[in-house]
């Protein structure tokens, strides 16, 4: 001790670093932004696994930001978390300041709200809402370091100042540790003590100055990076509906999808975006909505129900105007020319008609003709064989409503026919709803297998249950000869099991087969949903 020094005692040492002696330990830093408990981590870790996409992502974005990882994990789960929590900025790592920014920056936008009504506990939508932001990210890592770069300055000085400090309290607990505090303390160590207590607050100001001006370059990244997120997640928005709508349109509930595994979710979703059911989704959506309309005002409107005022011929349904003009003399003729005419005003009624009891069974031509194109919804082409599938996925609605066994029969040359059965007393496997829509012949065209095929299937219901009545809704762009022989028995099997035929004529004249056959005559020129709409009123 030098003679300038006066004497220093433990409890005076230990008086001048109250604050470092208090820190022990520092309060733990999360790595992640968004909170999450065991499940949400146990969701994102199988998720991370399934979705390959994600794994690419983050190896792409590793190469210009180093903590790529935790920032889609935290992206992931501000997507599909319910009630989202993001960590005070004080509980964050410094280093993740630039991923609470992106985060921040995000979760506050309007396009971000609406996005969530999709992605929700929907694993496959909340990974779409993270992918859409892919490039934005990517772009935004690589050319803008300086608020990582200011995290990163700021995390070193932390740690140098928990060094300082740390360093601080192990001489302090070598200088004091078991005296008393009236002991002296030699000279040398208070001098050393004293060099750590300024080391040691420079380095914590130092700390505080980097982390103030990291949570600054943090904030100026959120507020720039903003317009380009709400860009991105707008669109995502409008592709994360746009599968919703694709699923809905195939009757595929959310309840369905959540059963899946991510792997399988997207191959159902590639599935029915790509290849050949690609172009079916919209006209199939259409075709769904138009029937089920059809089918509840058939349904609201009670027997003979008056709905308006039409022209026809019916007698019994005069408006009183008219039935006045019959006491007119002069009037009698005019309304005779206008009888003869059917022009007639009449109340426009409406009641339920008998439906029929068996099974509604759709025959689709599956030649090669089929595949031909023409203008449809919006004017956007779709196929012949498009409109007969969604078409008959719309009977197979309206029979499910009515709960009655719906038969598809698929055919094209004799030999070449398919039969997808969908019975009433259970729900319809998607797989095979799939594969009936998928499946396609590609061959000629023959009338009599598929008909036989359908009266033997009306048959067997009523050998089996007595169930009559049944339809058959015959779509084809074709045409083929029916022997008198044949047709000959084909009436006899009508009379005694009682069904009706619908014939959907594509871009096809009445032929002699056609006409000979249809209970119901429909041409098909436009291939819009509507043009089978009498079709819905009737079955």
């Amino acid at each position: 001790m030098t003679a300038s020094q006066a004497p220093t005692t433990v409890a005076q040492l230990s008086a001048r670093a109250p604050r470092w002696l208090g820190l022990g330990e520092p309060a733990p830093q999360h790595r992640h932004v968004v909170a999450g408990d065991r499940l949400d981590e146990d969701t994102w870790a199988q998720t991370r696994d399934e979705a390959t996409a994600l794994t690419a992502l983050k190896e792409e974005i590793a190469h210009v930001h180093a903590h790529a990882g935790d920032l889609l994990h935290d992206l992931f789960l501000l997507a599909f978390k319910a009630q989202p929590r993001i960590r005070d900025v004080t509980d964050v790592a410094v280093s993740r300041l630039p991923n609470r920014a992106v985060v921040s920056a995000l979760a506050d936008t309007p396009e971000f709200r609406n996005l969530r009504r999709h992605t929700v506990g929907d694993r496959y939508a909340a990974v779409m809402a993270v992918m859409a932001q892919a490039s934005t990210l990517r772009e935004w890592f690589e050319h803008n370091d300086t608020a990582q770069q200011a995290a990163d300055d700021a995390d070193q000085s932390t740690q140098n100042a928990q060094t300082a400090a740390d360093a601080v309290a192990a001489a302090l607990h070598a200088a004091v540790g078991g005296r008393d505090p009236s002991d002296l303390v030699d000279g040398d160590q208070v001098s050393a003590l004293d060099q750590m207590l300024d080391d040691a607050a420079a380095a914590d100001t130092a700390a505080a100055d980097a982390t103030a001006a990291a949570h600054k370059a943090a904030d100026d990244a959120a507020s720039a990076l903003r317009p380009r997120l709400r860009a991105t997640t707008a669109t995502a928005a409008d592709d994360v509906g746009a599968e919703r709508a694709l699923m809905a349109a195939w009757n595929i509930t959310p309840e369905q999808l959540r059963g899946m595994s991510f792997t399988e979710r997207t191959a159902l979703a590639k599935r029915l975006r790509d290849g050949r059911l690609g172009g079916f989704a919209d006209l199939i959506g259409r075709f769904r909505l138009m029937a089920a309309g059809k089918y509840a005002r058939r349904s609201t409107h009670g027997h003979d129900e008056v709905i308006g005022v039409t022209l026809g011929d019916d007698i019994s349904r005069l408006v009183p105007s008219e039935l006045a003009a019959l006491a007119v003399p002069a009037l009698r003729a005019l309304f005779a020319a206008r009888f003869i005419e059917r022009e007639l005003m009449i109340y426009q009624t409406v009641g339920e008609q008998p439906e029929g009891r068996g099974a509604i069974i759709a025959l689709i031509d599956c030649s090669h003709s089929m595949t031909d194109t023409h203008s449809g919804p919006g004017g956007v082409s779709v196929t012949r064989e498009a409109w007969a599938k969604a078409c008959g996925l719309a009977l197979l609605d309206q029979a499910r409503r009515q709960r009655r066994d719906f038969v598809a029969v698929l055919f094209a040359a004799a030999d070449e026919i398919e039969i997808f059965r969908f019975p009433a007393a259970e729900d319809p496997p998607l797989e095979q709803v799939l594969a009936f829509a998928d499946s396609f012949a590609d061959g000629g065209t023959d009338f009599q297998a598929p008909l036989d095929q359908a009266t033997d299937i009306l048959a067997e219901q009523y050998n089996r249950d007595g169930t009559a009545r049944g339809d058959i809704v015959l779509i084809t762009d074709g045409d083929d000869y029916l022997d008198g022989d044949w047709l000959s028995g084909w009436r006899d099997r009508k009379a005694r099991l009682g069904f009706r035929v619908f014939v959907i004529a594509i871009a096809a004249a009445a032929t002699a087969a056609l006409t000979s056959l249809a209970d119901h005559l429909t041409h098909v020129d436009d291939l819009a949903p509507t043009a089978a709409e009498d079709l819905f009123t009737l079955v």
